[in-house]
């Protein structure tokens, strides 16, 4: 009895240590997270996922999801950021498709910056562009970033939002959680970005719901523990930052003056980087503007795109 209790003890507390590792990240249903949504953004989100389905593309062995869609002669390139997808957004690229081609990606589970720049160039490949703006918040503004200190040659002109240039702050700051994350649970990981969106992006948004919703809806099982480990990486993937005057690049920096996660170190960082671009600074919209300001933004977005790109 005893013999058999030493090894079932072992035993029953591996399992316990399995089954709570291997806890599945819980769903809740769209309905009850944009309960509080006003009705006619609800609507058009759906609507909007209804008539742009993925499209997907393999690079390379991994499974690259996109949409690509409207008129004209030039294409708008949209990088979401950290914790965003495809369709985070739907409403520019809705204002914008009667003027331009518009295409935007959600990231595949890939750990840097060239992964992420293959992907993203082989989507554009397949949809017969070689040459883009590029809309970039957060990681998809240092992105784009990347892409154009990597192929300038590809990019017309850049939109910088809520981001931040090459730096050694984030990583520093980040060290302890960046070494222990791959090797939490799915569910603790998801947990902790969905208590950020609770405690930090709410607020700083005006208690915005769209933007509480779609960020939850994110943290009950569009957005995996692959991701969000391979994003993080990607955020401190070191390079060297391009001249845009040099390069004839015209570039819009759009910022928040409460941006929760880029403090204003950064915000300060970015624009001695980039001097010859021009500055927008939104107040109290928080680090998805284009979220809960999407009209202002849009606005932005216009007036840049449609300015002549000097020779």
């Amino acid at each position: 009895m005893r013999k058999n209790l030493k090894w079932a003890i072992p035993l029953l507390a591996a399992v316990i240590v399995l089954v709570v590792y291997l806890y599945p990240v819980p769903r809740v249903p769209f309905d009850e997270l944009f309960g509080k949504v006003d009705a006619d953004k609800v609507a058009s989100l759906k609507a909007f996922r209804q008539k742009h389905p993925l499209q997907q593309l393999d690079v390379d062995g991994v499974q690259w999801e996109y949409v690509a869609f409207g008129q004209g002669n030039e294409t708008i390139l949209f990088l979401h950021g950290m914790t965003g997808a495809y369709d985070i957004w739907w409403q520019e690229m809705e204002a914008l498709q009667d003027r331009y081609r518009v295409i935007s990606v959600t990231y595949s589970p890939v750990d840097s910056l060239a992964e992420l720049s293959a992907g993203v160039r082989a989507i554009l490949q397949q949809e017969g562009v070689s040459r883009v703006n590029i809309v970039g918040s957060s990681l998809g503004g240092y992105l784009a970033q990347y892409l154009i200190a990597t192929h300038p040659e590809m990019v017309t002109r850049v939109v910088l939002g809520n981001t931040f240039p090459p730096n050694d702050i984030i990583a520093e700051k980040n060290r302890s959680i960046g070494a222990i994350l791959p090797y939490l649970p799915e569910w603790v990981v998801i947990g902790v970005f969905r208590n950020s969106f609770e405690k930090k992006i709410y607020p700083a948004a005006g208690y915005d719901e769209l933007t509480l919703a779609y960020m939850l809806e994110q943290s009950y099982g569009r957005m995996s523990k692959a991701q969000v480990v391979g994003r993080f990486h990607c955020v401190i993937d070191p390079f060297t930052p391009p001249d845009l005057a040099a390069l004839g690049i015209p570039a819009m920096i759009i910022e928040a003056d409460n941006d929760p996660l880029v403090e204003e170190s950064l915000r300060e960082k970015l624009k001695d980087t980039y001097p010859s671009a021009t500055v927008h600074t939104l107040h109290n919209v928080g680090h998805f503007p284009y979220l809960n300001q999407p009209e202002e933004y849009t606005r932005l977005l216009t007036e840049f795109f449609a300015a002549p790109v000097p020779q």
